[in-house]
């Protein structure tokens, strides 16, 4: 309060001025919570997530979670059946089948992480491309993934771990490459949309650079369906991966795999069938999982179907 002459004047307080940036925080934390409880809602959907958590809390953890050694053999515990010792029964070498199911889910996590992160770098990039541009830039570049997804994907990947060797990194770019153009088609699509709204429209007029234009503009609204559809294709690359291990062009011997497991399984089906069932079980088991955890990212990140849900 200020005195002027004889009559006091009172100076206003500054009004405060608003945080955005601390209500941009709440409001983004505000819809990752209802997203999560769409997510939650999904039928399965927590069941999946649980697996999922499950599998990767078992490949981290599993040199305290295995009983034994996997790659130790004990010729006088061949083919044993599922005992306190060995729950799930030893292999034709006297391994541990446990101790080899809890090791093998390593080698599917990777697979399956490293192998579709390879698709999602290659197929962003196409499918960026060919739906900013369009023209010959598009018909070039989706004539080549046409031609990729003319195989099916096991032979392909079939044939392309053949041509570069048995080995796991050799089956990661395999299936890295079998599933690019599912991505790259998926992007396309969403780019040829997302490039004709009025945003897009006002970018380019100011001049923005195509670089920008597909990094901060199409890119960012068109990650929900990519994340869905990694998700699902996670549990796919793990099934080719078993298949090329159970043919034997996946990971090499010693080292544990449930397509390999399973393969040995096979061959002593009749005597000692605790084998396939317990590879053939956390395939089965993962699988699941990350299709149910699929389908509650679909519901829960696609408000059109969260709708439908309710």
């Amino acid at each position: 309060m200020a005195q002027v002459g004889s009559a006091p004047v009172r100076i206003a307080a500054p009004a405060p001025t608003p945080d955005l940036d601390s209500d941009a925080w709440k409001a983004g934390l505000r819809r990752r919570r209802l997203t999560f409880q769409r997510f939650l809602k999904v039928r399965g959907a927590a069941l999946g997530l649980g697996v999922v958590l499950l599998l990767v809390f078992m490949a981290f953890a599993a040199p305290v979670l295995a009983p034994h050694n996997p790659n130790y053999q004990d010729l006088l515990s061949v083919l044993q059946a599922p005992s306190a010792l060995h729950p799930f029964g030893t292999d034709d070498l006297g391994r541990d089948v446990l101790s080899r199911v809890i090791y093998g889910s390593q080698v599917s996590l990777r697979v399956g992480l490293i192998s579709i992160g390879v698709a999602l770098a290659g197929g962003i990039s196409i499918g960026l491309l060919a739906g900013f541009f369009g023209g010959r830039v598009d018909d070039v570049l989706m004539r080549v993934m046409d031609a990729i997804s003319a195989f099916p994907s096991l032979v392909l990947a079939l044939a392309i771990t053949a041509a570069l060797g048995a080995g796991i990194n050799n089956a990661m770019i395999a299936i890295g490459v079998v599933y690019t153009p599912l991505f790259a088609r998926l992007v396309r699509s969403q780019a040829l949309t997302i490039r004709e709204l009025d945003y897009c429209l006002a970018a380019r007029t100011i001049g923005a650079s195509p670089l920008r234009m597909m990094a901060k503009h199409i890119w960012p609204n068109a990650t929900a369906p990519i994340i869905v559809q990694a998700s699902l294709s996670v549990s796919s690359a793990i099934i080719v991966e078993a298949s090329l291990s159970f043919l034997g062009v996946g990971v090499l011997p010693p080292t544990a795999s449930w397509g390999s497991i399973l393969s040995q399984g096979y061959q002593v089906l009749e005597i000692a069938p605790w084998m396939a069932l317990a590879s053939g079980g956390a395939i089965f088991i993962t699988v699941l999982g990350l299709n149910f955890l699929g389908d509650g990212l679909r519901t829960s990140l696609d408000p059109r179907m969260s709708r439908r849900g309710a």
